[in-house]
């Protein structure tokens, strides 16, 4: 052993010379305490050992000069690989340092009082840089987290998904499974993201936020059956609809209407649900007592109208080709129905039957179709897809007219 130094060149000395012990002992201290150590790939290990090792002779070098504090520290934590820090946690980084003080403690414990102080002191100063990098790198993460959500958005806006969408859905944690839906409204004057987030895990469902101007636009998605059955703390609660989870999301919106688009089948094809919430979006003021939210399918007239080519094939596909393919009777009944303002007397006197007869040819409309034409929004719905489809076969549908 070496005699114990006298001066602080002769202390800075024999620290030199034992530098080498000093690692080699950490890095074995570290596989007899440190589970997670020795379960760490080769690569990994060596990387967290050239820390240990930096983190000594950084010692060495501040002990000579305390006010290299700050860059010294740093320094120590320079030595690592970035992906580092994400596979070794801030907690595991602090028993990495005491590790590495108890072994130079144990070294330098006949190194006199000023050389024990000095320990100490560094620890601290370490346990400090440490916790700095690793802010630091939570900062970024979470800027980068923030653009790279916002690019996925934005690719769900404009409908231009590639390849990578999956995977940078995948980076970005998203929990949601099965069908998603879109919500656009107002971006208030304040958002509260964190706030959003977890209005939105307490319904069991996440979201993925963007602002775009001055709009905010939700990407919902919920867990499907298997997985709430899988989740103990979803337990038996039954699921919400989306138009559930938009009513409760509503009070993080600014002023103004909220629209939210149809279920999609899973998030990589959430652009058609967030084309019809943002055509609902544009058009939402021409009804005038549009509730809030108010589904985009709600608006299909309007839609229509401002030249929406999703709104006039769904009005189409949904309500005038089944009717047609179904009976024409019920189509023949339906023009008639509301071109006699949803009255069933005077439909019953121009198509010969009973009132009653129009009264179930009407219930069967709605069954097929799932509208009811005697609401008077929904009758706005149907005439305009019975006007839109009989443009689409360039003619009218065959209508009886009474003899004189």
């Amino acid at each position: 052993m070496a005699t114990r130094p006298k001066t602080k060149a002769e202390t800075l000395a024999w620290l030199r010379t034992i530098a080498g012990e000093l690692a080699t002992a950490t890095l074995k201290r570290l596989e007899d305490t440190l589970p997670w150590y020795g379960d760490m790939p080769p690569s990994r290990r060596s990387a967290v050992g050239l820390v240990a090792q930096a983190g000594i002779s950084s010692f060495i070098a501040w002990f000579e000069d305390p006010r290299s504090t700050p860059w010294i520290a740093a320094d120590v934590f320079g030595a690592a690989p970035r992906e580092l820090l994400r596979s070794v946690s801030l907690q595991q980084t602090l028993q990495l340092i005491r590790v590495t003080v108890e072994v130079v403690e144990d070294r330098i414990k006949d190194g006199g009082e000023p050389l024990r102080e000095a320990i100490l002191l560094y620890s601290r100063e370490i346990a400090f840089a440490a916790a700095d990098v690793y802010a630091r790198a939570a900062e970024a993460r979470g800027l980068w987290d923030a653009r790279l959500e916002a690019l996925v958005v934005d690719s769900i806006l404009s409908g231009e998904a590639d390849d990578e969408l999956p995977s940078r859905i995948a980076a970005l944690g998203w929990h949601g499974h099965g069908e998603v839906s879109v919500l656009v409204g107002t971006a208030p004057k304040q958002l509260d993201v964190d706030h959003v987030r977890r209005a939105a895990r307490h319904m069991h469902a996440d979201v993925l936020i963007g602002v775009q101007g001055n709009r905010l636009v939700l990407v919902i998605g919920r867990a499907d059956p298997l997985a709430r059955e899988a989740d103990d703390s979803i337990g038996t609660a039954p699921a919400l609809t989306f138009m559930e989870i938009a009513d409760q999301l509503e009070p993080h919106f600014g002023a103004g209407h909220l629209v939210l688009g149809h279920a999609v089948p899973n998030l990589v094809d959430a652009s058609k649900s967030a084309k019809a919430a943002l055509a609902g979006f544009a058009v939402a003021r021409s009804w005038r007592h549009a509730p809030r939210p108010v589904h985009a399918d709600d608006l299909l007239p309007e839609r229509a109208l401002a030249g929406d080519p999703l709104a006039r094939a769904t009005l189409v596909h949904r309500i005038y080709r089944p009717l047609q393919a179904h009976s024409t009777e019920l189509l023949t009944t339906l023009w008639s129905y509301l071109d006699n303002g949803r009255s069933l007397e005077a439909t019953a006197r121009e198509l010969f039957v009973h009132p009653n007869t129009v009264r179930y040819r009407l219930k069967r409309v709605s069954d097929v179709i799932g509208w009811d034409a005697t609401g008077a929004r929904e009758a706005l719905i149907l005439q305009s897809a019975l006007i839109i489809g009989s443009m689409s076969d360039h003619e009218l549908p065959p209508r009886r007219r009474p003899s004189s």
